[in-house]
């Protein structure tokens, strides 16, 4: 999709609808977009930062992976508060999963799950495989977790998994899929909510100064997809993006303040959603800044 479409007018998605229908009008519109160009055509068509996430955060399922059905899916790691394949309980057996994911999100209105799971043999170091499982598969049930205080329009819920049947993906699951997919995704939803910040300064007539700082943003974000999802030089480009962003700060505060009231309670009770894995995205840039002999007091 050129870039004088995704920067010119554009008119929202209706809200209210069903998450699956939402998705399904937005990929109507991206006819055939790449993952980038659908989470800023996402963020220019959502009509709250929570759907901008969710049209990010499935753009980052289709950059991991590309022949990912298109329909609603999610990405089924975590277990607690840990990713650690160490820590993991979930277990591939043949074809069939045992176990529970803690977050999946938008899973109510999700097709698919991605699922990574153990299948080392006993003694072995720990191994992740990663799987799909189809929503309605016999030995699946969702458990509903109570509205997050951040995105509440998204919801969420944990997956129970007992005998579930699944198709394994090629590749090891924690370097193929789930280490990269962290970078895709803060990528993502960062061109997504930008994106959604940009349709604002169009729409309010906030200063041109921010539509174009929010404009390189997104420009930024570009590059860095072209990026590999695990490479120290993506690594450091990204975490300027996001020092970019918070550069924004003062600026945005100011436009929402001069705004309509709706929208400004949107972007304060969602605008933290950024900060989510704060602290992984910083052990990855002092990595990537040892990596490229950088000194990282600088």
């Amino acid at each position: 999709m050129p870039w004088n479409r995704l920067l010119g007018p554009l008119d929202r998605l209706p809200a209210g609808q069903p998450l699956e229908d939402w998705y399904a009008e937005l990929l109507g519109v991206g006819h055939g977009a790449g993952s980038l160009e659908l989470a800023v055509l996402a963020g220019r068509l959502a009509a709250t930062p929570g759907l901008a996430f969710l049209g990010g955060y499935q753009a980052a399922l289709r950059a991991l992976w590309p022949a990912a059905p298109a329909s609603l899916g999610a990405f089924c790691v975590s277990e607690g508060k840990s990713l650690r394949p160490a820590d993991l309980q979930t277990r591939l057996v043949g074809l069939s999963l045992y176990g529970s994911k803690s977050f999946a999100t938008a899973a109510g209105s999700a097709a698919w799950w991605l699922v990574a799971a153990r299948e080392e043999a006993s003694g072995e170091a720990p191994r992740l495989a990663m799987t799909v499982v189809l929503a309605g598969a016999p030995g699946v049930r969702l458990e509903p977790m109570a509205p997050m205080p951040l995105i509440p329009d998204i919801p969420h819920a944990r997956l129970l998994l007992d005998g579930a049947h699944c198709e394994r993906l090629p590749g090891d699951g924690w370097d193929a899929y789930s280490k990269p997919f962290r970078t895709l995704e803060d990528l993502h939803v960062m061109a997504a909510l930008s994106a959604w910040l940009y349709s604002l300064a169009l729409e309010c007539h906030w200063p041109r100064e921010l539509l174009l700082r929010l404009a390189g943003l997104l420009g930024g974000c570009a590059e860095v997809s072209r990026q590999s999802a695990v490479a120290a030089e993506t690594h450091l480009l990204l975490a300027g993006l996001f020092a970019q962003f918070e550069a924004l700060g003062p600026a945005l505060d100011a436009a929402f303040t001069g705004g309509p009231a709706h929208w400004a309670q949107h972007w304060q009770r969602d605008r933290t959603v950024l900060a989510l894995g704060g602290s992984a995205r910083a052990k990855r840039l002092e990595k990537a800044l040892a990596a490229l002999r950088l000194d990282p007091r600088q």
